[in-house]
């Protein structure tokens, strides 16, 4: 661990958290459209799934965010899954995203998870060579419709 990482910490965002308006806008840089009256919504909404926000502050600063729930289903019995990744453009390539990615691997083991995964837009390739280079493989394709 480097030493600008050694201040740097884990801690699960309650929706009510004051540091989110620190978090906020390292999400907005993976999901632009989120406001903070949409991400209101998510968390109330997502709250009874299981939806957790996880962040990375290093200080008062945050570097890094991830949205995750575990969730049972057919293929995996039991898995965490990762809706939203983002480490802030300018703190890439200095570890906090792998430290996030331990800490959600870490959380998975505990409540006895069988994978760990997550969904990543076919353009994000820098994105896909950091999951890559953390030992994760890519086993599916996702398909998605929109609707309205």
């Amino acid at each position: 661990m480097s030493d600008e990482m050694r201040s740097a910490v884990c801690v699960d965002l309650a929706a009510a958290d004051e540091r989110w308006s620190q978090a906020l806008p390292v999400l907005q840089e993976l999901r632009p459209h989120l406001s903070a009256e949409l991400l209101d919504q998510v968390l109330h909404e997502g709250a009874p799934q299981g939806l957790t926000f996880t962040a990375v502050f290093e200080g008062e600063r945050c570097v890094a965010v991830a949205g995750w729930r575990i969730i049972a289903n057919t293929s995996a019995i039991r898995k965490l899954h990762v809706d939203d990744l983002s480490t802030s453009a300018s703190e890439r390539s200095r570890g906090y995203g792998r430290m996030l990615l331990d800490h959600l691997r870490e959380r998975a083991i505990d409540a006895g998870c069988h994978v760990l995964d997550l969904d990543s837009g076919v353009q994000r390739f820098a994105a896909h060579r950091f999951y890559v280079r953390e030992r994760m493989d890519i086993v599916s394709h996702h398909f998605a419709q929109r609707l309205g």
